[in-house]
């Protein structure tokens, strides 16, 4: 069911990313945007790993819960990073911040997820 619901998550929150930056009048088409997205969002995904991994360890400390979040915060901050470079070339400059909103509220969501879903 998570594996669902992330999913929709992903394409959901893609296609709201894409259509703000084509009604901020860059110049991306539908398939482009949601690629990027999707490669971005690798980072995400070792965080998620990193968390998988320290849950199986059996680890309930402090130390575990720092090491989760750390991971994810990285993975959140490379990710957003990597996609704030692509729209930055393809929506005008003084419209950059109103683009870069959605996708650091898309990442968010999803490094939420990781970090829930991997509490023990």
């Amino acid at each position: 069911k998570i594996g669902v619901s992330v999913f929709v998550i992903v394409w959901f929150g893609a296609a709201v990313v894409t259509v703000n930056a084509v009604l901020l009048k860059g110049s991306v088409s539908f398939f482009q945007s949601i690629c990027v997205l999707g490669y971005c969002i690798f980072p995400l995904t070792l965080s998620a790993l990193v968390c998988l991994g320290v849950g199986w360890s059996g680890c309930r400390s402090t130390l575990c819960l720092m090491v989760r979040l750390a991971s994810v915060g990285v993975g959140l901050l490379w990710s957003t990073r990597a996609s704030i470079g692509f729209l930055a070339e393809v929506v005008p400059p003084k419209r950059s911040a109103l683009a870069a909103y959605p996708v650091v509220l898309f990442y968010a969501s999803i490094a939420w997820i990781i970090v829930i879903r991997s509490s023990p």
